[in-house]
């Protein structure tokens, strides 16, 4: 069995916030960090990063309904996110 998926949030140096998910969240952050050929377009240049958040959300299924619930989110709400003033269970609706 695989282990469970993870969404996370990258602050970028100017200050925007990243959304994704991965299984090694370590490993895909260094994969953005090195600003190479696996980083995501939206994060080339705008380095240096800083993992924000990171929380394991199970299935990969789950983890991408998840994903498009917090980028969907106002940044207001991405910040108390990340702050812990909104859990994720509110954002996931479960």
């Amino acid at each position: 069995m695989s282990a469970g998926w993870s969404l996370y949030l990258i602050r970028c140096n100017d200050d925007t916030l990243y959304t994704g998910i991965a299984v090694d969240v370590v490993r895909r952050f260094g994969d953005h960090a090195a600003q190479g050929r696996r980083c995501a377009r939206y994060l080339r240049g705008r380095g240096p990063l800083r993992l924000a958040f990171a929380v394991e959300v199970g299935t990969r299924s789950r983890a991408a309904q998840i994903e498009a619930r917090v980028k969907r989110l106002s940044r207001a709400d991405k910040e108390r996110l990340v702050r812990g003033e909104l859990g994720l269970n509110e954002v996931a609706g479960s």
